[in-house]
């Protein structure tokens, strides 16, 4: 579960859970709703990472691999930099952003063979 990850990594640091939350401008009522099992949005996730200095990763529970989609979507991989707001895009928007991402891609790649 997510707060005890959390707790195990602010015992580790020798910091307080709720002065943790202050350090990053947070509200103590998140620690109710992560000991409920909530997880917090990948965002939030990364401030606390960052303040703890550990990697995000250390923060999230150890789940099975689920098998990869038959179609994958190129931006996947690049979500956690949008800090989750990708998700939440219309299906046109998220069309532009993969276009985009093609567009890019591919004048890097002519970029390295011109190099």
């Amino acid at each position: 579960m997510f707060f005890d990850k959390l707790q195990a990594l602010c015992d580790e640091k020798g910091i307080a859970m709720s002065a943790l939350l202050d350090q990053v401008g947070m509200s103590r009522g998140n620690m109710a709703r992560w000991k409920e099992g909530l997880t917090p949005k990948p965002a939030t996730q990364i401030k606390l990472a960052e303040a703890l200095g550990v990697d995000r990763s250390r923060l999230l529970e150890e789940q099975p691999k689920a098998a990869k989609p038959a179609s994958h979507d190129i931006l996947d991989d690049v979500d956690v930099a949008f800090y989750g707001d990708y998700k939440e895009l219309s299906e046109d928007d998220k069309a532009v952003l993969r276009d985009m991402v093609k567009v890019m891609r591919a004048r890097r790649a002519k970029k390295n063979q011109e190099d």
